[in-house]
């Protein structure tokens, strides 16, 4: 039979598992507001029977309470972590959208490119009025200018914001390498605790908090390993092994170990893209790995950051090694690579966006170069037009051995197809240097003569960076020729360095300085050399007149040079809308998955009053118990004398 206190202590037990559940209710209420806190619960179980050797057999012993664990569903986690990164990555693209939109934006309160270009021409007309008169020409010079400062202003505010979102990607890497070491603690301090026997509920709370807020950065994978004692597998160790990738599988922690990433700015002779600010940031593991700005599944406001930055809209320069040589530049010998390529964009040098040095991506091996050379390769019997870039190899690299990188695939930066910052200033390089041609074409067309008589000059230039002086454009080459009678397409070389339109871009476009000290510079006709009588003439003006809407004269993205605005609103508005879209219903899950989290481990004030009347009322009857039994001692052992 049972020992005379059997019920005392099967009493007892049931007071303290009461008791037990009871703080738990009261932990769960103080912490109903504590953001990422999950609801606990205590574990019970019914206390091995004893065997009495009576009729009944065995007599329950009580209640055990086993654990305090933690009401999650790893489920909800999961899709919490996945939707977050998605809205992370659209509220990045909304915001900075937003803001670039903003700047191509042409209403009554800001005056832009629309505005500013039909002002121009409507002082063109006025030159027509009055093409003698040194006042016209002046407004017209002052209309222009306001057009090449439009190019200038909006050019620095792209770069101030690729600045902006390099800063912030700096930012957030910071935030990831704090969280990496913060996760890698808090894997060791949960073992230990686990490791005794004990539930570090609080911990794994705090952590998956941590986890909730790296997801917005970058997605997240998370797996979480039993270790098992190899000398005997069935025991129970306690210990887990936790283990965290990003962007797509990359490890970030694993257990109480990590790994950071280092910021790496580029120096002035890496940049990707002719537009690109110094110092961008290249990404790198601190084990020397790589870090993949490309990464298709990175995921987060990392991603978004990364697309606006340095998106090109897949853009890119790409192409073949076919050739390996050497060229003397400076009396240096130096080693070339020639790449050729195929892309339409790469074979208009009104769209290049190579740098004037950088670094080529060579078979895997990357290469700094300091020059490269365009070729344009004509086989007059096939009629075939090969187009390649031959890069001279910089006297910066260790080895510039080339050897073995023949039919290899080469590449400039990468294909980010998202059109951010780079494509953006690829498309208003590309617009003025399509308008200058035109523009300048038209005035220095044959027989165009200014007000002195002289041969015309070009009226819109670039300026140079090292210098007050500006580029002229005289630096082309034949690119036509006859042949057997006719005129046709003959093979030519453009090198970076030679005067071109590839040093125009928004940011160095303006007029000509000698033009802006002189308006009678400015042709507005056409007659014979040394012919200052006819001033009023204004053939050329009539040219230039047509050129603000005909397609034929200048086209750009299939449109004329004054729908310049719509072609480059409407990829904004586009990306705007999508990035607002998405933002929006990755919102409304992140609600609904949040929603569906917290009934499950969310506190329910309803539901803990509850329980806390439920458990108070276990602690009373089980009090009530004790008392109960006390009494009977006291009688079966005071008054009965047993």
């Amino acid at each position: 039979m049972p020992s005379t206190f059997f019920g005392l202590n099967t009493a007892y037990l049931g007071l303290t598992a009461a008791n037990a559940s009871l703080n738990t209710t009261a932990n769960n209420i103080s912490n109903a507001q504590t953001e990422g806190y999950s609801r606990q619960h205590t574990v019970q179980q019914a206390s091995d029977a004893i065997r009495v050797f009576a009729q009944y057999g065995c007599a329950g012993a009580g209640v055990e309470t086993l654990a305090i664990e933690r009401y999650r569903d790893e489920f909800y986690d999961v899709k919490y972590w996945n939707n977050s990164a998605n809205l992370g990555e659209y509220d990045a693209k909304q915001y900075y959208m937003k803001l670039i939109e903003k700047y191509f934006s042409d209403n009554d309160s800001v005056e832009g490119f629309s505005t500013i270009f039909s002002d121009m021409f409507d002082s063109l007309q006025e030159i027509k009025k009055s093409a003698g008169e040194s006042a016209t020409r002046t407004q017209f010079l002052s209309k222009a200018i306001n057009l090449t400062e439009y190019f200038n202003t909006m050019q620095k505010n792209l770069q101030d914001m690729q600045k902006d979102l390099n800063e912030e990607i700096k930012t957030y890497v910071s935030q990831i390498n704090s969280y990496a070491s913060e996760l890698a603690t808090m894997n060791q301090q949960i073992n230990v605790i686990e490791m005794s026997g004990g539930t570090a509920n609080e911990l794994r709370d705090r952590r998956a908090l941590i986890i909730d807020k790296l997801s917005e950065i970058v997605s997240v994978e998370c797996e979480e390993q039993k270790v098992v004692d190899l000398n005997n597998p069935e025991h129970e160790t306690g210990a887990t092994r936790y283990i965290v990738k990003i962007a797509g599988g990359q490890p970030l922690v694993d257990d109480s170990s990590y790994n950071t990433i280092n910021v790496i700015a580029r120096e002035e002779y890496e940049t990707v893209n002719q537009s690109d600010v110094v110092g961008l940031y290249d990404l790198k593991w601190d084990n020397g790995n790589t870090f993949s700005l490309t990464n298709a599944e990175m995921g987060g406001k990392l991603r978004g950051l990364i697309d606006l930055r340095d998106g090109n809209n897949g853009e890119y320069f790409h192409g073949k090694a076919t050739g390996i040589g050497k060229a003397t530049i400076n009396g240096e010998t130096r080693s070339t690579v020639t790449i050729t390529v195929d892309d339409e964009y790469l074979t208009d040098l009104n769209k290049i966006t190579l740098p004037e040095n950088g670094k080529i991506k060579v078979g895997g091996r990357e290469i700094l170069f300091d020059q490269w050379t365009f070729n344009c390769e004509v086989n007059q019997k096939t009629g075939k037009t090969v187009y390649s870039y031959t890069f001279v190899m910089s006297d910066r690299n260790e080895d510039v051995s080339l050897t073995g990188l023949q039919g290899k695939e080469a590449s400039v930066g990468n294909k980010i197809g998202y059109q951010g910052i780079p494509y953006y200033q690829e498309q208003m390089n590309e617009w003025v240097r399509c308008f200058a041609q035109a523009v300048n074409g038209i005035i220095t067309q044959d027989g165009s003569i200014d007000n002195y008589g002289n041969a015309a000059t070009k009226l819109l230039l670039a300026d140079k960076i090292t210098d007050d002086t500006q580029w002229h454009f005289d630096g082309y080459p034949a690119m036509t020729g006859i042949v057997n009678g006719q005129e046709v397409p003959i093979s030519y070389k453009i090198s970076c360095k030679d005067d071109t339109y590839y040093w125009l871009t928004a940011s160095s476009f303006n007029i000509s300085k000698s033009i802006r000290d002189d308006v009678n510079l400015l042709a507005t006709r056409s007659g014979q050399v040394g012919d200052d009588s006819d001033e009023s003439k204004y053939d050329i003006v009539d040219q230039l007149l047509d050129l603000e809407k005909s397609k034929e004269k200048m086209s750009f993205r299939g449109a004329s040079a004054g729908e310049f605005l719509q072609c480059i609103l409407s990829d904004i508005a586009l990306n705007t809308q999508n990035a607002d879209t998405f933002s929006k219903c990755y919102t409304t899950i992140g609600k609904s998955v949040e929603n569906q989290r917290l009934s499950v481990s969310g506190v329910d004030a309803d539901e803990e009053a509850v329980s806390l009347v439920k458990y108070q009322n276990a602690y009373t009857l089980a009090s009530k118990m004790i008392q109960t039994l006390t009494e009977v001692y006291d009688r079966l052992i005071l008054q009965t004398g047993v």
